[in-house]
Order: structure tokens, then C-alpha cells, then sequence
């Protein structure tokens, strides 16, 4: 078999099980297995696969058609231009989440323009820690401080700071929340992605999201709000006077969260979009 009719077959395949993007999704697998990056298949399109080759091939489309995430079979993804390790313990990050860390330095950076000193920024609930880690790369004279619930996905967020290079510049904490943090600890920025999925849609999910990510990180509560009710409650007592809260929330929540923010004496400065123009990420400040 080439690598051309590796291609194809697999494509058909991964077609078959309802896999998005089949082709890539064949590419990106056969580029793991042969060694090359996904565009040097191009130019080895006649190339014979070994008989390993071939039986690691199709193993790998296997998984992939049993809707295992592409993420977890490659074992990493990208982020912000960083590799990050992924597995059951940590949710895979979503390119949506790239726009929230990128206002996340972005404001961090003019901070730091305008000379404020001793900056620092917490991610709460950092589950792979790829938001940390971005941060800390992005601004490296801020003090980063990253908190999870689950000692599973700080071990995970703990070996992408070391991959990335930035272990001596996050501080990592377990705990709910802002439990997590000493009762005087105050932020430039808190950002978070917290779960926000109404509990009942979980099951409607895409296979690869609801049978692989945690189940924590993705359940928001009934209305898919109740981190948004907690954060609005006891995020004012850890941010500094001018500091923000950003925040990324689901699809059609934003009036409900601006309104939750709101009555607990939040300005909502901004509400932005995501790639496909749907409403995902909020900024706030304390009146």
C-alpha cells in the first residue's frame, strides 16, 4: 500500500464512522506513523508502507474511527503556537480559547507598558494549564498563578509548563476555586474557562468531547451558569482595583452571564466573538 491508498482508504473509513474533516484526519495519523510532517506526504505519495507501517496505520485510524479525539492518540495539541500534552484528565483545548488568552496578555502587556508594578494573573481552573502557560510565555515579567480542583490535571498542567520551559514562572495550586488561594491574594487578571455546559446537553455532545474530556470540566449545572454565579460573587475579593475578569462562556449565554455579573456590581466592558462569530469570551471590571 502507498501512502497515496494509505490516504484514501482511511479517509473512506473515518468518512464511514462520521469523522469531521476525514482526510486530514487520515493525514495527520499517517504523518505520526511515517515520520514526516503532514505536507511531506504530498511528496510521497508513491512511497510503499511497510507491513509495520500499515498495521500501526491501521490501529491508529482505528481509535480514531471508535471516535477516540485525534488529541489523545497523537497525545498533544497545539496552542497558541505550544505544544500541549492531553489526556482523559484534562479538557483539549479549543481554538476559541486561543482569543481569551490572547486578551489575557494583550491587557497584561499594556499593564506592564504603563510601567504597573509587581503584575500578576491568576487562571483558575487551568486543567491542562495551556492558558498558564501561554501567559507566562507572552509575559514574562507578570506572576502567574494557575489553580485546578483536580490533582490529575495540575500533574498534566505541571509537564506542559516544563515542555514549554515556564515551571519557574507558574505557581500551581490545588483547590475549588478560590479555595485554593490565601484570603490576601489579589490579581491584575483572573482569567478562567470554566465548565459551562448545561448538565442535561452533556449527553448530546460529539462522542469525542462527551466520552473523553472530564466530565468536571465540561458540567456547568442545570442552566450551564453556576461557575459564572460563584465567580461573580467571590472573584471582586482577589482582583485588584483596576484588574479584569475574563471570562469564556458557551453558545447564547452571554445577556444571561452579563446580567449575573451585573447584579453583583460588575461592568461588563466587552462581550467578543470566536472564529465563527458566535459570542464567547467577556471582560469585566468591579464598579
Amino acid at each position: 500500500m502507498t501512502v497515496l491508498e494509505g490516504i484514501q482508504r482511511s479517509s473512506e473509513f473515518l468518512a464511514r464512522k462520521g469523522v469531521d474533516s476525514p482526510r486530514l484526519q487520515a493525514e495527520l495519523l499517517l504523518a505520526r506513523v511515517v515520520g514526516l510532517e503532514r505536507m511531506q506526504l504530498y511528496l510521497n505519495f508513491e512511497r510503499s508502507l511497510s507491513a509495520q507501517e500499515t498495521d500501526a496505520l491501521r490501529e491508529l485510524v482505528k481509535r480514531r474511527g471508535q471516535r477516540e479525539p485525534l488529541q489523545h492518540i497523537l497525545g498533544s495539541t497545539s496552542f497558541c503556537g505550544y505544544e500541549i500534552l492531553v489526556n482523559r484528565d484534562v479538557l483539549i483545548p479549543r481554538p476559541e480559547t486561543e482569543l481569551l488568552a490572547e486578551q489575557g496578555w494583550t491587557f497584561l502587556n499594556q499593564l506592564e507598558a504603563a510601567a504597573e508594578p509587581e503584575l500578576s494573573a491568576l487562571d483558575l481552573g487551568t486543567g491542562s494549564g495551556c492558558v498558564a502557560i501561554a501567559l507566562a510565555a507572552k509575559c514574562p515579567t507578570v506572576d502567574i498563578y494557575a489553580s485546578d480542583i483536580s490533582t490529575k490535571a495540575l500533574a498534566v498542567a505541571k509537564e506542559n509548563a516544563m515542555k514549554n520551559g515556564v515551571t519557574e514562572r507558574i505557581r500551581f495550586f490545588p483547590g475549588d476555586g478560590f479555595a485554593a488561594l490565601d484570603s490576601g491574594s489579589r490579581f491584575h487578571l483572573i482569567i478562567s474557562n470554566p465548565p459551562y455546559i448545561p448538565t442535561a446537553e452533556i449527553e448530546t455532545l460529539a462522542p469525542e468531547v462527551r466520552d473523553y474530556d472530564p466530565r468536571p470540566a465540561l458540567d456547568g449545572g442545570p442552566d450551564g451558569l453556576d461557575f459564572f454565579r460563584r465567580l461573580g460573587g467571590e472573584a471582586a475579593d482577589f482582583l485588584m482595583r483596576d484588574g479584569k475578569l475574563m471570562l469564556e462562556f458557551g453558545d447564547g449565554e452571554a445577556e444571561a452571564i452579563r446580567k449575573i455579573l451585573e447584579e453583583q456590581k460588575w461592568i461588563v466592558e466587552a462581550i467578543t466573538g470566536d472564529y465563527t462569530g458566535r459570542s464567547r469570551t467577556l471582560v469585566a471590571r468591579r464598579i
